[in-house]
């Protein structure tokens, strides 16, 4: 049963929320949390890990959920932002279409999308990381959500974000994801979730 009849039927919706862990400029590889969550109750994880600012993030997430017992129960697939590990710019089109799967990046305010765009000018094919972030869509403006997505509609979306929200401004999945990362990475979970 696909997104839109869960939420019409007020039934479970299944999602993971995928963050980065903190890294430095030292490091070469940068560590990818992803909970599973029933609406807001944790039921699992994976782990995997990405090239910082590379070109990997796309086939990482696809291969560890190909290769999971969770894909096949997923409605949603949720990340926290674009680009994880800098500017490891996640094809989102590619990603939907890979796991057939509504994709949503979530973002706690407003890019400063100009910004972003100079910092992306340092680093090797910049235009070429430019046009995969826009790619990902619209940026979708409902405080306390904003929202790229793709596969699904952006109204659908907005009801999904409410649903799996429990406490804060972002689904509980991605706020587990974040929570646990950095935990994992510091030995203590940051404030910021």
């Amino acid at each position: 049963m696909g997104l839109k009849e869960q939420l019409r039927n007020n039934r479970l919706i299944r999602v993971i929320g995928i963050d980065d862990t903190p890294f430095s400029v030292a490091d070469e590889r940068v560590n990818v949390a992803g909970v599973v969550c029933a609406r807001t109750r944790f039921e699992g994880m994976l782990w995997t890990n990405i090239a910082r600012d590379g070109w990997d993030a796309t086939s990482a997430l696809v291969e560890v959920l190909k290769r999971s017992k969770f894909l096949a129960q997923l409605h949603l697939l949720l990340l926290d932002g674009v680009a994880m590990g800098g500017f490891n710019v996640v094809d989102l089109e590619a990603l939907a279409q890979q796991l057939d799967l509504p994709c949503v990046t979530v973002m706690r305010k407003l890019p400063n999308l100009d910004a972003m765009r100079a910092a992306m000018d340092n680093l090797p094919d910049a235009d070429r990381r430019w046009e995969r972030l826009l790619r990902a869509g619209p940026i979708h403006c409902h405080p306390p959500y904003y929202f790229q997505v793709v596969g699904e509609a952006p109204q659908l979306m907005l009801a999904a974000l409410k649903v799996l929200t429990d406490r804060g401004n972002v689904p509980e999945a991605l706020r587990l994801a974040h929570l646990i990362g950095a935990a994992v990475q510091q030995g203590e979970s940051g404030r910021r979730a």
